[in-house]
């Protein structure tokens, strides 16, 4: 563990970037996940099925998917305060406009190009990660930022539900579109690309920020190397798993736990935030564990071990979903699942940084690409099979099946081998 007189030695601006990436996460995540506490009150309003409101949630990852690559290349090149800055102006906007939508066109067009707008944002933060942090403190800051989107994920439900109660689901959008505003414009004024250039940076923090660091300078981007990477592939064939199953989380739960499970609003707004809760805890819990065992047992436990288990964890957990009986065991199981498969987020990260280096950007955004497409997949695939079959317990089974895949894919990841 670090020692308090390291960490505190000299000025702490790093955890002033943690900070404003922390609070990006949280809103990401009201915005991203409002529209699915939204979406039974968006199917009866606009008169739409379920598999035509799955497309909606899959038109958004579809485009998150195409552009994460490039923006994160493009925060390799010029660097995350001016990409950011345009992330999230450009999401805000859309989340207001999807307030407006009037019929199922209209809103998959949006949220098409909301997802356009969003991606790169979490690339674009590894990126800012990968040269304010030594490696040492990478898997603690990946477990606040995505803390931070739990528990965005979390606070949803509750405002959501509360804003749609006295003013309608429109208003919510237009209330959690303003957020992304204030944030732009504090990161364009207090965020540099290299802490070198940060006027409160001093000597002593800039030393702690390089030492143990790879050079991360920018540097023609190895493409040739980058995609003959068979690493990378294991990389982003786990992160397919992951996200697949956490689109479920992100769209449909809302819909599951008061269509098929027969909660009320409140107490089903409740157990929608359940999963959130534990994710956020596991988030911080996974980023103090994988940096421990990185310092005592090495990369390969600290990533390739802890993400294994903790992926087949949430698959058992999700088929025992499917044989509880009653309601809240199986809302809680559920949730419980998403917690174990989130305890190796932050090592999913981290991996991304430890073979991508000056190149993390990069990187990171094709395992995130990857990942989307599952994203995109799932809800249609969910969707569509209870509109055919109208039942959810196959969808839930095919959800475990592909969190076992990505746990077998982590097996095949070599963190010590750097890309580039």
């Amino acid at each position: 563990m670090i020692g308090d007189s390291q960490v505190n030695a000299g000025t702490r601006v790093r955890f002033r970037v943690l900070r404003m990436a922390f609070l990006l996460a949280v809103i990401t995540y009201l915005d991203r996940v409002c529209i699915s506490i939204a979406a039974p009150f968006i199917v009866n309003d606009l008169d739409i099925t379920l598999l035509q409101m799955g497309t909606a949630f899959s038109a958004f990852t579809l485009a998150y998917s195409l552009f994460e690559v490039p923006s994160g290349w493009l925060g390799d090149r010029i660097g995350p305060r001016r990409v950011l800055t345009r992330i999230v102006l450009w999401w805000s906007v859309f989340t207001m406009l999807t307030g407006l939508a009037q019929g199922v066109r209209s809103l998959v067009a949006i949220r098409f190009l909301f997802g356009a707008g969003e991606a790169g944002a979490f690339p674009n933060l590894a990126r800012s990660f990968s040269t304010w942090f030594p490696p040492r403190e990478r898997g603690m800051a990946n477990g606040v930022l995505f803390f931070g989107t739990r528990l965005g994920g979390a606070l949803a439900a509750p405002a959501v539900l509360l804003v749609i109660q006295y003013w309608g689901w429109r208003t919510c959008f237009f209330a959690f579109g303003t957020l992304g505003f204030v944030w732009a414009l504090w990161w364009q004024r207090s965020y540099r690309d290299r802490p070198a250039d940060h006027p409160e940076v001093d000597a002593a923090e800039l030393a702690w920020i390089d030492a143990g660091r790879p050079d991360a300078a920018p540097a023609p981007t190895p493409w040739t190397s980058i995609l003959s990477s068979a690493n990378l592939y294991a990389i982003c064939a786990m992160y397919f798993g992951y996200a697949y199953g956490l689109y479920f989380y992100f769209t449909w739960l809302p819909t599951y736990l008061v269509r098929e499970l027969g909660f009320s609003q409140v107490s089903g707004g409740f157990f929608a935030s359940l999963p959130f809760v534990l994710a956020g805890l596991a988030n911080l819990a996974g980023g103090w564990t994988t940096d421990r065992l990185a310092r005592t047992r090495g990369l390969r436990h600290a990533r390739v071990t802890l993400g294994c288990l903790s992926f087949a964890s949430s698959a058992a957990l999700i088929l025992a979903s499917t044989l509880a009986t009653d309601p809240i065991a199986k809302a809680v199981l559920l949730a419980v699942a998403l917690g174990s498969a989130d305890f190796a987020l932050s090592a999913c990260w981290a991996v991304c940084l430890d073979i991508g280096a000056a190149h993390a950007g990069v990187v990171t955004a094709f395992m995130n690409t990857i990942g989307n497409i599952g994203g995109f997949i799932g809800p249609i695939v969910v969707g569509y099979m209870v509109d055919q079959w109208h039942s959810w317990t196959m969808p839930l089974y095919l959800t475990a099946g592909v969190y076992a895949f990505g746990a077998l894919a982590w097996l095949a990841v070599d963190p010590n081998k750097r890309i580039a």
